[in-house]
């Protein structure tokens, strides 16, 4: 077992699996046979005690790192999208700022147009839905790679100013579902799955 797959176990092994019912109400998730059934990142997901299958496959990498600590942290509170808020204004996101800029927003720079072209395709995947009509961009579009964690991505073009540029954004409320480092990985993962939706 490697070290992934090790702190995966070990997340699920801190849930109250006496109650699963309990777990399921603040994810939100549905009870099944085998555990507990949600989106996760644009794919089925099925948490339970043995460990986490997305659309069927064992999810043990920095994924399934991620759902397992959200079923731990996520507070029972609804989610509140906006007003949406940068990366740098999370509590104690300042160690994170610059990968968080490079993983999660600049590594998307490179799809733009086609971003922007296929968001019927992304909001259908990532359960995502328009944003408010004030905010700025060429495109924007907002995502919920887990149940209460919502990302608004703005898209800019490039033209003769400025390069290309992506933006992501997160709900108001969203350190009551993840400590900030893992929200970090959930823009970088979710902007991989974007790359990933677009054939890049």
């Amino acid at each position: 077992m490697d070290n992934y797959a090790r702190i995966v176990r070990d997340n699920l092994a801190r849930l109250d699996w006496v109650n699963p019912e309990r777990i399921a109400v603040r994810l939100p998730a549905r009870p099944v046979a085998d555990g507990l059934s949600f989106r996760a990142f644009g794919r089925d997901c099925l948490l339970s005690e043995r460990g986490i299958l997305l659309d069927g496959r064992p999810e043990q990498g920095p994924v399934g790192i991620l759902i397992s600590l959200y079923a731990i942290h996520c507070a029972p509170e609804p989610p509140a999208a906006a007003p949406f808020k940068a990366f740098k204004e999370l509590p104690g996101s300042l160690p994170y700022v610059g990968a968080f800029a490079n993983r999660a927003e600049a590594v998307l720079t490179a799809y733009i147009d086609r971003l922007i072209s296929s968001l019927d395709v992304v909001k259908k995947t990532l359960d995502g839905a328009d944003p408010p009509a004030d905010l700025p961009g060429d495109a924007s579009v907002v995502l919920w790679p887990l149940p209460k964690i919502a990302l608004c991505y703005l898209l800019y073009r490039s033209d003769a100013d400025f390069p290309a540029a992506a933006t992501c954004l997160f709900g108001a409320n969203v350190e009551h579902f993840l400590p900030t480092d893992a929200l970090a990985d959930v823009g970088e993962y979710t902007s991989r799955r974007l790359v990933e939706l677009i054939g890049g």
